[in-house]
């Protein structure tokens, strides 16, 4: 017979230890492990499984992968482009995808539609809800779908009856909104727990890869951002989508962190209406401000994936009332924001330790690449020294602890992406392939070389740089 153990598992890595700890030894959380019941199989029943495993009767036969027919050219698309971009060029069958987000950014939304479109083009779909009854999504199937009739929906959060009814129906493509709300009765546990989440990944992991059907699993996230939940969760599904953006905007970003079948360097786009999600096809434009040069505004030229566009770098720098200033930043690392105001002290000379030093990206947009490096620089030296850059100036460029400008992949794209939107001029890494030669781009050594050429040389202007000799620019 099977006997109940109660265990303490960390709900971030999944080590399980008898008594409850405050630190876990493996991944270092604090105060992450949670409680609950184990059934454990008896040393009777684990010789059985031992010999049916051995016996070589039933036991499954190695394949060689010549044998084996890939999945590449199986995919089929979601119907929307921007989510194909990140997926990797369409959803592979028999592949379980996680999308992650706020609460409000939209996740159901966007699956809707993609149910939507899906079910247009022929497949069978289904979506589980566990938040919202089927009265509930057929009012937002009115206002966003186009052919909501054809998407089959189950209001159910018992773990057994929906494998159940997903085996039975065997659709293409399955929703669970959300994964947290499922609950099996194997479990004393409440939904949501780390052994119910858990419990309900493997069995979508287990009816995907044996039924050939995709499985989108919408998951919740923490205070912190990231997905609430066992960490082994992220292990166990084949695509972790993240839904980015401002809740007050109009504008969210779609990003891959994890991705078995394509590239998590690509971001995909959208625009809030009111019918739906709309995919932003050219975003060169969507994240610039319009109005002229001003002291503390940048472009910076980026690069996410095949895609190229100019994000605007607004800084803004002030006398500090504190013992510690602050640094706050808004779409981009506050470590490395640290790390630019370091050698903006030493190398150029601004006084910014008794500045607080406020940084945002534009637009509700992320930016994690070191290519931004010099756009926030001469952002903060703008705000600084009150000094806007020269009219139709865009920069990009990492910068070294030792003040020195470091090249960036895919220059010559930045620079044709600056020209195509209108931008005359490019301040850029001169060790860079797109500084040798380029009429178009202005190429430096190091931080206050790119200070001097990005800076309004106009008259009106000479008496603040003059001014800020000092400091550097």
């Amino acid at each position: 017979m099977s006997r109940a153990t109660t265990v303490f598992t960390c709900s971030q890595c999944g080590r399980r230890e008898a008594k409850w700890l405050g630190h876990c030894p493996d991944c270092g959380a604090w105060d992450s492990f949670v409680e609950e019941a184990l059934t454990e199989v008896t040393p009777r029943g684990r010789a059985r499984s031992g010999k049916a495993q051995g016996g070589g009767g039933s036991a499954p036969a190695p394949l060689r992968l010549a044998a084996v027919a890939s999945s590449a050219t199986e995919r089929f698309s979601t119907g929307i482009d921007e989510l194909d971009r990140v997926l990797g060029g369409g959803i592979v069958p028999g592949s379980l995808v996680l999308v992650g987000g706020e609460p409000g950014i939209g996740k159901s939304t966007l699956l809707l539609q993609v149910l939507d479109k899906v079910a247009g083009a022929g497949r069978s779909t289904l979506l589980v809800c566990g938040e919202e009854s089927a009265a509930q999504v057929k009012m937002r199937a009115e206002r966003v779908c186009a052919a909501s009739d054809d998407i089959a929906v189950l209001a159910e959060t018992q773990l057994e009856t929906v494998i159940e009814s997903v085996a039975a129906a065997h659709p293409a493509l399955v929703v669970v909104d959300s994964v947290q709300t499922l609950y099996s009765d194997g479990f004393t546990s409440a939904p949501g727990s780390v052994s119910q989440v858990r419990e309900a990944a493997g069995a979508f992991l287990r009816l995907a890869k044996a039924t050939g059907t995709v499985v989108i699993l919408i998951g919740h996230v923490t205070k912190e951002g990231a997905i609430a939940g066992p960490r082994v969760l992220e292990h166990m599904v084949d695509t972790t989508l993240q839904f980015e953006g401002d809740r007050h905007r109009f504008y969210r970003t779609l990003r891959a962190t994890k991705n078995r079948f394509g590239s998590t360097d690509e971001l995909g786009i959208f625009e809030m209406t009111g019918s739906g999600l709309v995919p932003v096809a050219d975003p060169s434009r969507l994240f610039l401000d319009g109005a002229g040069p001003s002291a503390g505004a940048v472009v910076h030229i980026a690069v996410e994936g095949t895609r190229c566009f100019p994000v605007e770098v607004q800084a803004l720098v002030s006398r500090s009332e504190m013992a510690v200033p602050r640094r706050v930043t808004n779409g981009f690392d506050r470590n490395r924001l640290a790390m630019i105001i370091a050698v903006l002290t030493r190398h150029a000379r601004l006084p910014l330790s008794s500045h607080d030093v406020f940084v945002t990206i534009a637009g509700g947009i992320r930016i994690d690449e070191p290519a931004a490096d010099l756009a926030v620089a001469l952002a903060i030296a703008s705000a600084e020294c009150d000094v806007p850059l020269s009219p139709r100036v865009a920069v990009f460029g990492e910068i070294s602890l030792t003040g020195r400008l470091r090249p960036c992949s895919q220059s010559e794209r930045r620079v044709g992406e600056a020209t195509r939107v209108g931008f005359a001029r490019v301040v850029a890494p001169v060790s860079g392939a797109a500084a040798q030669g380029d009429q178009r781009v202005s190429g430096a050594d190091d931080l206050r070389a790119a200070m001097a050429l990005a800076f309004d040389p106009t008259p009106a202007r000479r008496g603040h740089i003059a001014a800020s000799d000092d400091k550097g620019v």
